[in-house]
Parts: C-alpha cells; sequence; structure tokens
C-alpha cells in the first residue's frame, strides 16, 4: 500500500529548482484555501511552505511531517492551525515583515511563527514590544503561582527550624495567608497611624509639660505610647530580618531602609539624652534630638506596605518618569525665561521687588504653580503682564502631562487586577485537572495540593516542572515547564 501510495504522487520536475519556482502550490489553513507560487515561497527557503515545493519527492512521511493532511488528487496540503495568524505570518513573503492583528494572542502568534518556521526578527517592532509585555505578564502570573504553591506546599524534609522561619515569613508578610496574619496586619497598620497622630500631638503647646531646666518637652503618656509603637515595629522588623529567605535582599529592599529610617532615630535620641550630656554641651544634645525627632515623618512611609493603592501610585509614578521630565523641564525654562523679563522689566520701578535674577526664580516658582503668596509681585504695567503670561503657561504646563500620568496609573492597576485573577484562575484549573488525573489512578492521593508541592531535593519521584504539566488548559503557564507546549487552531484563545 505504501509503494502504490508513492507510486500515485505525482513526479517532481527533472529542471530543478528553477522549474520549481513555477509550481503552484495550494495550502488549506483551518479551512482558509490558498494558492502559492514557488518563486514567492523559495524567497525564504528555510520555511516551512518553502519546504512544501520539494516535499512530494519524499514520499508520504516527508509530506505528512510538514502538514496535518494531503489531497493528492487536488495536491492540496490540509493545515489545523489558526486561519488569522496564517494570514499575518504570509505577508513576510509579499513584504518582507510580519504585523500582528489586534485580537490575536501574541503568545500563540508567536507558537504560529515558530510553527511555519519563520523566524520572530520579521515581526515589526511595535508588534515585538507587545509580545514582551505579554511575555512580562505571563512570568509575573508563574511568579505568583509559584508563590502560592510554595506557600501552600509543606516540605517535611525540611528541618524544624527551616520550617519555623517560613511560617513567621508567611505569618508577617501574606496577610491573606491567615486570620491571624490579618489581625496582625490591621493592628501594625493601627499602630503606624497611632504613632504618626502622637507624633503631630506632641507639638502642640497646650500637651507640652515643662522640664527640670523650665522647657517644654512632650506630655511623658505620649511618650510612652510612641516607645510602645517603635517597640512594636522594632520586633516587627526583627522577626521579618529573621525569618526573610535573602537577608541581603531583605536590607537593600527600599520600603526596609524605610522601615530602618523610622525606628533608628528613636534609639538614636535615647542614646544622646542619657550618654551625650557627658560628652558634649546639653544644648547641642537637645538640638540633635530635635533634629532626630523630625526624621519620625518617615514612619507615614510604612503605610504604603499596607495599602495596594500606594504602592500602585509609587508604580505609576515609576513608569511616568519620562512624563515628569518633560514637566520640570517646561518649569525650569519658563522660569528661567519669565523670571529674567521679571527683572529686566521691573528695574525702572524705584521700589522694586527684583533685586536679581536668582532672586526672581521665587517669585517665577511661585507664580507658575499657581500659589503665588505675594510676598514679591510686579509693580509696572509690562512685569504684570508678564506675570499673566507665566501664570497661563504655569498652567498650561502642568496639566499637559497630568492625562498620560493618569493613564498609567489605571493601566497598572488593572493590570494587577487581571494578574492576580489569572494566577487564581490558573490554581483553580490546575487543582481541578489534577483531581481528575488524581481519581484515576488506582491508591492515589485526594489531596491536590500535596501533589503539587514541590519534591524534596534528593527524593526520588516526578519532578516539580513535570507535575506542572497536568494542567492543560487555554490558560496554561508554558514558562512553568521545561517543554514547548504548542497549541492547535482550535486551542489558541481568541
Amino acid at each position: 500500500m505504501d509503494g502504490a501510495g508513492e507510486r500515485s504522487l505525482p513526479e517532481p520536475d527533472s529542471r530543478g529548482s528553477r522549474a520549481g519556482d513555477d509550481i503552484e502550490i495550494v495550502v488549506n489553513v483551518g479551512g482558509v484555501r490558498q494558492v502559492l507560487y514557488g518563486d514567492l515561497l523559495s524567497r525564504y527557503p528555510e520555511t516551512r511552505l518553502a519546504e512544501l515545493i520539494n516535499c512530494l519527492a519524499g514520499g508520504y512521511d516527508t509530506i505528512f511531517s510538514l502538514c496535518d493532511d494531503y489531497d493528492p488528487g487536488k495536491r492540496e496540503f490540509y493545515f489545523d492551525r489558526d486561519p488569522d495568524a496564517f494570514k499575518c505570518v504570509i505577508e513576510v513573503y509579499y513584504f518582507g515583515e510580519v504585523h500582528m492583528k489586534k485580537g490575536i494572542c501574541p503568545i500563540c502568534f508567536k507558537n504560529e511563527m515558530d510553527f511555519w518556521k519563520v523566524d520572530l526578527k520579521f515581526l515589526d517592532d511595535c508588534c515585538k514590544s507587545h509580545l514582551s509585555e505579554k511575555r512580562e505578564e505571563l512570568e509575573e502570573i508563574a511568579r505568583r503561582v509559584q508563590l502560592i504553591l510554595d506557600d501552600l506546599g509543606v516540605d517535611t524534609a525540611e528541618g524544624r527550624w527551616r520550617r519555623c522561619q517560613k511560617c513567621v515569613w508567611k505569618f508577617l508578610e501574606k496577610p491573606e495567608s491567615s486570620c491571624p496574619a490579618r489581625v496582625v496586619a490591621v493592628l501594625s497598620f493601627l499602630l503606624i497611624l497611632i504613632s504618626s497622630v502622637v507624633m503631630c500631638m506632641g507639638t502642640i503647646p497646650e500637651l507640652q509639660v515643662l522640664d527640670a531646666e523650665g522647657n517644654r518637652v512632650e506630655h511623658p503618656t505620649l511618650e510612652n505610647v510612641e516607645t510602645a509603637c517603635i517597640g512594636w515595629f522594632t520586633l516587627e522588623y526583627l522577626l521579618r530580618l529573621f525569618s526573610s529567605p535573602n537577608k541581603l535582599h531583605f536590607a537593600l529592599s527600599f520600603m526596609n531602609i524605610v522601615d530602618v529610617l523610622a525606628i533608628l532615630p528613636f534609639y538614636v535620641s535615647l542614646t544622646l539624652t542619657h550618654l551625650g550630656a557627658r560628652m558634649m554641651e546639653l544644648t547641642n544634645v537637645q538640638q540633635a534630638v530635635q533634629a532626630l525627632r523630625i526624621m519620625r515623618i518617615a514612619r507615614i512611609f510604612k503605610l504604603a506596605r499596607h495599602s495596594s493603592g500606594l504602592q500602585t501610585l509609587t508604580y505609576a509614578l515609576k513608569r511616568s518618569f519620562k512624563e515628569l521630565g518633560l514637566l520640570l523641564m517646561y518649569l525650569a525654562v519658563g522660569i528661567f525665561v519669565f523670571s529674567a523679563l521679571g527683572y529686566t522689566m521691573e528695574q525702572s520701578h524705584p521700589e522694586t521687588l527684583f533685586k536679581s535674577i536668582p532672586q526672581s526664580f521665587w517669585w517665577a516658582i511661585i507664580t507658575m504653580t499657581t500659589v503665588g503668596y505675594g510676598d514679591i509681585y510686579p509693580k509696572t504695567t509690562l512685569g504684570k503682564l508678564n506675570a499673566a503670561i507665566s501664570f497661563l503657561c504655569g498652567v498650561i504646563a502642568i496639566a499637559l502631562p497630568i492625562h498620560p500620568i493618569i493613564n498609567n496609573f489605571v493601566r497598572y492597576y488593572n493590570k494587577q487586577r487581571v494578574l492576580e485573577t489569572a494566577a487564581k484562575h490558573e490554581l483553580e484549573l490546575m487543582e481541578l485537572n489534577s483531581s481528575s488525573a488524581v481519581e484515576g489512578k488506582a491508591g492515589g492521593s485526594r489531596n491536590d495540593l500535596d501533589n503539587l508541592s514541590p519534591e524534596a531535593p534528593g527524593k526520588e519521584g516526578p519532578s516539580w516542572s513535570s507535575r506542572l504539566k497536568i494542567s492543560h488548559s487555554d490558560t496554561f503557564i508554558p514558562l512553568l515547564t521545561e517543554e514547548k507546549h504548542h497549541r492547535t487552531r482550535l486551542q489558541s484563545c481568541k
């Protein structure tokens, strides 16, 4: 039968590649039929479509290694792939570049390009950026799934000390892990607010008391409340440092540096108060303590640890450095120009307040930012006209980058919510598929999360990456595995 099949195939033209350039190839991709010519396909001989030109000489084995089905009567090659993606990929033969249409999943489109053996270098730059963004999203989802699975999995091969560190870390860093952890997070949040309020109330003269030298100091009750809050912050920081898996990374983290700056002034001022009087004058000690007490305002930044909104705002501002840089540049140019003009126009007035151009910078700043303290103001007609123009230019310069910054905030906030939902959805699918797989095995465990936990080092059994392969849903994350999983047209996400 194989021999008959081989004889039924049309013989290739004996004139070689030049004759092959004139042949027609009919491809049927997902029900969409298209006729291609050899001279067009031969521009990129390493692609799959170009290999169809001479595949007939290799028999059915060669043909079916390139396509899903073949009709020798019509000389038509069938492919069970996405026809929309194929229409984009075929552009490389006509224009030398590939553009990805809207609505096509970038990861699926990359798999389609890999199937047709079209290199990613032909993908346009705008589409490459979209693909890179989607890869980053998948990596973020994979990281979140990995973190959740690490929290749920318990490795019995670890020692008691290591398990204790993990429990403390999860208890302090992941409020959603348990009800007591959530209570501790709320308590820490309230103590931050209380310490900030106490710091402000301590400056009210009516709440202050006189010391032995007749100086006003904070009320002892407020000092005791602040001491209790600092004790809690210190204990919390030391426990988190003790349980951190990477202590160097923990110490250099921005939020942890803020924690140190919020705690350290209390102990430094306490040390100076009790020991500094022996080494320096009392006045110098009091000035140093007062300067350190100002640094207590850093504790308000600890709220960002417990507020996802503040964290989102921080990341949005990081992504808006370009817009913020343009705003500062516009303001800097306007301040220099209008301050110089104001100084020049006000020199004719005998009671001018513009003594120099650097002194006029202050007037230009408060005018362009629409503050207008009134300590420096123009008195001539031209100076007032210059002030009006600088005011209008300042309003325009500040209003221009606001919309992009807001868009960055909304885009990042929505993206984080989508990634969180996708990670939870992936875990649900993994649990559902793993339960189906476990029920089909005799004597299999019914604990789905135990089956997904990482293997201990040196322990025999399936590897961690292979256990994650039990999920074959449309939202499957291939970045978690070592193998490539290519989807067919029916499995592609639309």
